[in-house]
């Protein structure tokens, strides 16, 4: 194994700048033989450059110690910054939870913990393709710290096990797992959600698109993927088209590391409100993608890894005093006023609780302004009304993605023309140019 090109190593060099809320613009990547170069185009929310010096040697040294070691354990301190604390956990008790989708979910669990004395102390959730995740953070409601009482656990994941079971159909997908914090153990929250959005298979609506050429895919909005075979290099070239966002670079990622692909090459660039990103790739055995059903499930995966992170409906920022039972309250008062969750994500600092919730109608449609403001009463404190999410029109049936796929093999295929663009070949032109201005680097 090429211990320069260690397997997701990339990813955790992009969890760190994401992490830092910061905006990467452009990337070149190439990993291959021994030697690596990645380049990161950052800048802060505001498109702005970096400044701060402590945040940029922070950054020099995470990714450095994430290139020596694989995983990033002891990262040094930012002096002028506060890294999040809220991506990784490493000291509360953990529920995860996986399954089919409802309206009131949400609801039913904060509910069921505060009435067994477990206290929210953060909380992430998405929801995609009629499929449901959510991460939560909690500790002893009276003593404080973490639950670590075997039996308190089983008691507490029997009662949850109860509230999304059902309603289930047989055969549906679904898990609750609670867990106490162990010594040296990290959870990043949104890579593990991935993973369980990934296990409950919300990829599979992910559908292609029959037809529209070139053209329809340079104007479309939607996601794109188109995959095909570099064979004088032994790599498969995987071209993604989609809105650009923040966090794209890490979704794309988290798809490609947990499918088990390396990324040995890649060019990433931003223009207007659309991205392009060209892997070259290959299986963690060093295979690459020979047959059209590895290909057809790649590209749904990286829809859906692309599209479980875009929000829908109208998005309220909610800040307000932090107490137990704060989420079971906020949620029910949501569903009592037949407000559905498509996405939230709340965290507590002290005696302050700030979080996002992406709203609509039970329908799918946009919220009644009056039923906000019914809300907004009911749950007190600061309540913003931000907008509708980007690219989002209410419906009740959701339009699906559309992904180009390229076949080698016989039969029809679902798209076959070559994008008129490689940024690939302007990658392989200028890298030996670029790799002049960096020494070599041997781990």
């Amino acid at each position: 194994a090429d211990s320069a090109n260690k397997h997701g190593i990339l990813l955790e060099m992009v969890q760190v700048l994401t992490d830092l809320d910061l905006v990467i613009s452009k990337s070149y990547i190439s990993s291959d033989g021994g030697w690596f170069m990645d380049v990161f185009h950052v800048t802060d929310q505001l498109g702005n450059k970096l400044t701060d010096e402590s945040l940029i040697l922070y950054i020099q040294q995470a990714l450095c110690a994430n290139r020596r070691r694989g995983v990033s354990k002891e990262l040094p301190t930012c002096l002028n910054r506060e890294v999040r604390p809220r991506h990784v956990s490493t000291e509360h008790t953990t529920l995860e939870m996986a399954g089919t989708d409802r309206p009131g979910l949400l609801s039913e669990i904060s509910a069921v913990l505060f009435e067994l004395e477990c206290h929210v102390t953060a909380a992430l959730a998405w929801t995609h393709n009629t499929r449901a995740a959510s991460i939560i953070y909690m500790e002893d409601g009276f003593r404080g710290g973490p639950i670590t009482d075997p039996k308190r656990l089983a008691h507490v994941q029997e009662q949850l096990e109860n509230v999304v079971e059902a309603r289930h159909g047989m055969g549906e997908r679904r898990s609750v797992r609670l867990t106490a914090p162990a010594p040296g153990q990290q959870t990043h929250t949104e890579r593990r959600l991935h993973q369980l959005m990934y296990a409950n298979i919300d990829y599979e609506p992910c559908q292609g698109c029959n037809g529209g050429g070139a053209a329809h895919r340079n104007n479309c909005t939607k996601t794109h993927v188109f995959i095909e075979s570099c064979e004088e290099k032994g790599y498969s070239v995987v071209n993604v088209r989609s809105r650009d966002r923040p966090k794209l670079l890490f979704d794309t990622l988290c798809a490609l590391t947990d499918m088990q692909y390396v990324v040995f090459h890649a060019v990433v660039s931003s223009k207007g409100a659309m991205a392009d990103q060209e892997y070259f790739i290959r299986q963690k055995d060093g295979c690459t993608l020979d047959t059209d059903s590895e290909r057809h499930k790649l590209t749904q995966c990286l829809i859906a890894a692309i599209e479980r992170r875009v929000s829908h409906g109208l998005r309220l920022d909610i800040r307000t005093h932090n107490r137990m039972g704060l989420l079971s309250d906020l949620t029910r008062a949501f569903r009592e006023n037949g407000l559905s969750i498509s996405s939230a994500e709340i965290g507590t600092n002290g005696d302050r609780a700030v979080g996002s919730f992406y709203v609509t109608d039970a329908s799918g449609y946009e919220a009644n302004p009056q039923v906000i403001e019914q809300v907004k009463k009911e749950i007190g404190g600061s309540i913003v009304v931000v907008n509708k999410s980007p690219g989002w029109t209410p419906k009740t049936s959701k339009t699906p993605s559309v992904a180009s796929i390229s076949r080698t093999s016989s039969g029809s295929s679902i798209h076959e023309d070559k994008p008129r663009f490689s940024l690939g070949s302007l990658f392989w032109s200028q890298l030996e140019r670029l790799s002049n201005n960096f020494s070599s680097i041997r781990s």
